[in-house]
């Protein structure tokens, strides 16, 4: 049996059990003769500063002494406070200064990995206890960085250790210092702010302060730049957030991105994805609304712009609201769709300051690599979301400063358009903005729009020869075909005077007349007529699953132009049901999936009309761009409306002669195509 040592023996006094290895040096007399008391045990956990914001360790281990008989050295193992890390790594690293590298290496073994550490200390039980130790750790980084100016190039050894170490495989604390950093970002504080016995700080000063802090850690901990990147994507402003929130927070990541260059990248693509969303969301609501909200939210940034960003504009609120009363519900509707189109009109006004220095020069190295990041995020963030009525207006604004970045762009949207790895729905979105990039850009030349139809047509008419034994048109199956010919008939109502060879013009003809040319034999461009019209008389019937509006447009300007007429495939296409035609079906296993749509609702079978540079409707961004110059308006054509009054009236009178069941407009057709011959 096991002798007991009674405990009135009297037995050597032992240190009180604290919870980690100092780096110093500490002599015995120190901790010797210290005894426990109650009070010791209620107030273990009274931590300062850093250290209280750093949870206790995931398993609490027992406290253990050990003794170093070659220098009698108590050396203790658990957490301390940051003041005491402070003090060490201060005399370490004053004792390496003049030669003395004991304590200096022995800072350097704390950051070491778990095997150096093992080697050196060669005891089991200090290997089990001084595995993980992230709290530590962190707290001797903070010390660290309170001693910058002691760190000088004969601590290069020091610094490489910290870089080294496994900062990921450790526990959350150190991104929960990131984390609260970050959530600085949100607050807004306009005006000077102090602590009790302390100097007013303005806010310019807290974050620089702030800023300085996370500089410091980001330089430390390498691994930190993708927490941080993390940490800032989350903690981003929700869109119904006031503008000044979002714009507090951008500043932010603004300093941040200034600070560390590596992150530019990244944070610029963040802010821009979320402006996406912004500018997305508030192009269902207003399309899910009635047009009298849009119109009141209209009035209301009109008049918010006229009287100034930062007036008090509550008056103007109730007198714009004063008609839609009707229930609070709309009014909140209203005021918060206001809010955001007036986020999203000051983010985009951001970034339009940011790069328009940068585009000073369009042709400098630097200015093509900015727009080569931008079409990056083009690509990648806007193009997706077909949605999107604004941001897209800083590739176009950019663009137009010179033929080479309108070259850039348009291949870019061709390359994606072909690309055969791409999700059928953003081919559908580079062709759309080719179309409406070809059709409104004013600095697209005439023979860049004739390049653009020509491979159009190239497309289409490969696609009709391949396609022969469809059964009928349907959007679902052909709509990248759909797309194409859309795509092509926009473009001829904005350009079509580009589709005429000006070679073999007469010189009658003034160019800055449209009228001139309405009902004159223009000499189109080689294959437009024929190859237009063979598609719309084929199977694929392109005319029933375009936009009826562009479709309508489009037959009134070819028919004055002498292109093509096309009102009796249209007059046709009204006794055609495209449901008839849909793939999906039980044997396809169509009937298993929801499709969202009735099949007799005929809106869901033509192909969506979303022109992405349509007119830019935000007020301050407006500014950036040279929209006189720039860009090409629609300009409807009076001169049409006279001329239809006429045919109409013919039409009506023609309307009783009818022989064999079949309509005079078949024949007139034909006698129209062969004058137009």
């Amino acid at each position: 049996m096991a002798a007991v040592t009674p405990l009135s023996q009297k037995q050597p006094k032992l240190p009180p059990p604290s919870t980690i290895r100092p780096i110093l040096r500490k002599p015995p007399s120190s901790v010797l003769g210290k005894r426990r008391t109650d009070d010791d045990d209620n107030n273990k956990n009274d931590i300062t500063d850093l250290s209280q914001l750093l949870p206790s360790s995931p398993t609490k281990k027992r406290k253990t002494v050990m003794f170093s008989e070659n220098l009698n050295i108590v050396k203790e193992v658990g957490s301390k406070t940051l003041e005491d890390a402070k003090r060490e790594v201060k005399q370490a690293l004053e004792s390496h200064s003049r030669g003395d590298d004991e304590d200096y290496d022995s800072l350097k073994d704390i950051f070491a990995p778990a095997p150096r550490r093992r080697r050196s200390l060669g005891n089991e039980e200090e290997e089990q206890q001084n595995d993980s130790r992230p709290q530590d750790l962190l707290i001797y980084v903070m010390a660290l960085t309170s001693q910058a100016p002691l760190l000088g190039k004969s601590c290069s050894g020091l610094i490489r250790s910290v870089l080294k170490c496994a900062w990921l495989e450790r526990d959350e604390n150190f991104s929960r210092v990131l984390s609260m950093m970050v959530d600085k970002f949100g607050e807004i504080r306009g005006s000077a702010s102090s602590v009790s016995g302390f100097e007013p700080v303005t806010a310019e000063q807290r974050k620089q302060r702030l800023h300085l802090g996370l500089r410091y850690l980001l330089e430390l901990f390498p691994a930190g730049k993708q927490i941080i990147l993390k940490l800032v994507d989350a903690k981003f402003p929700y869109s119904q957030d006031s503008k000044a929130a979002h714009m507090q927070y951008i500043d932010h990541l603004l300093r941040l991105k200034a600070e560390r260059p590596e992150l530019d990248r990244d944070i610029m693509e963040l802010i821009l994805s979320r402006l996406v969303k912004l500018d997305v969301e508030m192009t269902l609501d207003l399309e899910n609304d009635d047009d009298e909200t849009t119109a009141a939210v209209m009035r209301l940034l009109e008049a918010s712009d006229a009287k100034g960003e930062d007036d008090d504009d509550d008056s103007d609120n109730d007198s714009v609201m004063s008609d839609e009363e009707d229930s609070d519900e709309k009014t909140r509707r209203v005021l918060l769709f206001k809010s955001k189109l007036e986020t999203m009109d000051a983010i985009l006004d951001l970034l339009f300051s940011i790069y328009d220095p940068i585009f000073e020069d369009p042709d400098s190295p630097e200015a093509v690599e900015a727009f080569q990041d931008l079409l990056s995020d083009f690509s990648n963030v806007i193009l997706p979301h077909l949605k999107s009525r604004h941001t897209q207006y800083l590739v176009f604004n950019f663009a137009l400063k010179s033929p080479q970045l309108v070259e850039l762009f348009i291949g870019t949207l061709f390359n994606i358009a072909f690309e055969s790895t791409r999700p059928p729905v953003v081919k559908q979105a580079a062709v759309s903005y080719l179309a409406s990039f070809t059709a409104r850009g004013a600095k697209v030349e005439s023979e860049q729009v004739q390049k653009i139809a020509q491979t159009f047509l190239d497309y289409i008419d490969h696609f009709r020869a391949t396609h022969t034994s469809c059964r009928g048109p349907d959007v679902r199956k052909y709509g990248q075909y759909y797309a194409y010919f859309q795509g092509l008939l926009y473009i001829f109502c904005f350009r079509w005077r580009d589709l005429i060879d000006r070679e073999l013009c007469p010189p009658t003809l003034d160019w800055d007349d449209p009228a001139s040319f309405i009902g004159q034999d223009l000499p189109w461009m080689a294959g437009l007529k024929a190859r237009l019209q063979a598609n719309i008389s084929s199977k694929l019937n392109p005319l029933k699953c375009c936009s009826p509006f562009i479709v309508d447009e489009f037959a009134r300007l070819s028919h004055h132009l002498r292109l093509i007429y096309i009102y009796p495939q249209i007059e046709k296409n009204k006794n055609i049901q495209l449901s008839q035609f849909f793939t999906g079906s039980y044997a396809t296993g169509g009937a298993l999936r929801d499709t969202g749509f009735e099949s007799d609702n005929e809106k869901w079978t033509h192909l969506e009309t979303c022109f992405p540079f349509d007119p830019f409707q935000l007020p301050v961004a407006k500014r950036w761009l040279d929209l006189s110059n720039n860009y090409i308006s629609w300009q409807h054509l009076t001169i049409l409306n006279k001329g239809e009054e006429v045919e109409e009236d013919d039409e009506d009178d023609d309307e009783d002669e009818e022989a064999d069941g079949q309509s005079i407009q078949e024949d007139t057709a034909t006698d129209d195509e062969n004058n137009y011959d």
